[in-house]
Order: structure tokens, then C-alpha cells, then sequence
């Protein structure tokens, strides 16, 4: 394995532990909660039925996508505090996201 190739495999996996670390962080963290149908396209937190990683949301709001925010604001911005279908019931919605 050359050195640029190690040192590009070293770059991805810091990238990734401090993702994952600041995922656990925020997990932990009781003044945020989950909101979801809030997620725009490309900016949820986490995982789906659909899909297992954060940022890929397909389409705006989507009720099963979900972004951590400030404990007592999901409401106020229009999104509810438990899924209607995805990652956290175990079924996927009824909608196609492509």
C-alpha cells in the first residue's frame, strides 16, 4: 500500500469516528430530542427503513426522516416526537421516495 493510499484510508476513518462520536454525543444529550417530518432532502441525522445513513434523504419533510433538535421546539416547527413509520417502528412508510 503506498503512502498516499494510507494516508487517504487514515483521512476516511478520522472523518468517521468523529461523526460517529458526535452521533453518540448527540444520542446521549437530554436537552435535544428527535423530530421528525422536519428533514430536508440530504440533511437528516440518521437512518431509515429506507436507507442506513445520515444525509440521505430523498425528498423535504419525509415522516419517517428525522434531525435532533433543542428538547420542546419539534412541535413548534411543525414535526412530531415519534415516527409514523421507519427506522424506529420497524415498517416502512407508504410513500415512494424515488
Amino acid at each position: 500500500m503506498s503512502s498516499a493510499s494510507k494516508l487517504a484510508h487514515s483521512a476516511v476513518a478520522a472523518i468517521l469516528a468523529v461523526a460517529t462520536a458526535q452521533h453518540a454525543a448527540a444520542a446521549e444529550d437530554k436537552s435535544v430530542e428527535k423530530c421528525y417530518g422536519i428533514a430536508k432532502a440530504g440533511q437528516n441525522d440518521c437512518g431509515t427503513a429506507r436507507h442506513s445513513c445520515a444525509g440521505k434523504a430523498a425528498r423535504d419533510n419525509a415522516p419517517d426522516e428525522w434531525k435532533y433538535v433543542p428538547k420542546g421546539t419539534c412541535e413548534k416547527l411543525g414535526g412530531k416526537t415519534s415516527s409514523s413509520g421507519g427506522a424506529d417502528t420497524g415498517k416502512a412508510p407508504k410513500y415512494q421516495a424515488y
